[in-house]
């Protein structure tokens, strides 16, 4: 299936500012998470930047770049003008990568992609994969998702769930582990990667936000207020991980140095 990767990437962050500029192996992080998404079977992989810098970035090595406005009160809103730009039709499939992503899995881009396909009721697709330990299961900063029979989303959360009435969490740990592959019932980690047709990117931004989405801080949550579905590939493995922190660019550094 044809699709087109957008890459939001706004320039300001209260824990590393600058951050999409920031040199990884001498190239900028936003140039890094975009060459990965091209390994993917995207017909084009845009980057929506939010500052002229990081176009001009993105430019001198080759990567598409719009510029999009700097007071977008999310990424969803600059991917929604970002479809506008690029004259998208209501039915295009947009995958949205994260621009502090630079050890994205290809493979995973073109997975959440093709959900679309295979799952038609849905608006959105999105990923998941097992959490291995009992401390990310109980981590407000993990956000858990339970899917129904048919790999629905019903619910995401910060909170332990699904949350065991009758047996303390490690008791019920070691049961749910011991169930690896039950997708609907092993506890599973939400990735921060979704599809989209583009007509429902540019409709998303106008639903109102929902109480849910408040109270956990989880943008998705608004989607199924208003009785969309969301898609979930299940992954076996954890993706590389993302870089919010000083600390998480030094690790990424080192592992493009090695």
């Amino acid at each position: 299936m044809s699709y087109t990767v957008l890459i939001p990437a706004r320039l300001s962050s209260s824990r590393l500012p600058g951050k999409p500029l920031a040199d990884i192996g001498g190239l900028p992080m936003v140039v890094r998470v975009a060459q990965r998404a091209a390994e993917a079977g995207a017909a084009r992989c845009v980057v929506a930047g939010d500052d002229e810098s990081i176009v001009a970035a993105c430019a001198r090595h080759g990567i598409a770049a719009i510029l999009t406005r700097k007071d977008h009160p999310s990424g969803s809103d600059r991917l929604a003008e970002a479809c506008e730009q690029l004259g998208l039709s209501g039915n295009d499939v947009v995958v949205n990568v994260q621009g502090d992503e630079p050890l994205i899995d290809p493979q995973l881009i073109d997975s959440v992609a093709q959900l679309l396909l295979a799952r038609p009721e849905a608006s959105m697709g999105t990923a998941a994969h097992p959490i291995d330990t009992l401390a990310d299961y109980r981590n407000p900063n993990v956000v858990k998702v339970v899917c129904d029979a048919n790999g629905l989303a019903s619910y995401f959360s910060r909170a332990t769930i699904p949350f065991s009435r009758d047996h303390a969490d490690e008791e019920w740990w070691k049961t749910a582990t011991a169930q690896s592959g039950h997708a609907g019932f092993t506890p599973l980690r939400h990735i921060g990667i979704y599809s989209y047709k583009a007509g429902f990117l540019r409709e998303f931004p106008r639903l109102t936000p929902a109480p849910t989405e408040a109270m956990e801080q989880l943008e998705q949550l608004r989607a199924l207020w208003h009785g969309h579905r969301i898609a979930v590939h299940v992954t076996p493995d954890a993706p590389g991980a993302g870089v919010d922190t000083p600390e998480d660019l030094e690790r990424v550094r080192a592992l493009f140095a090695g």
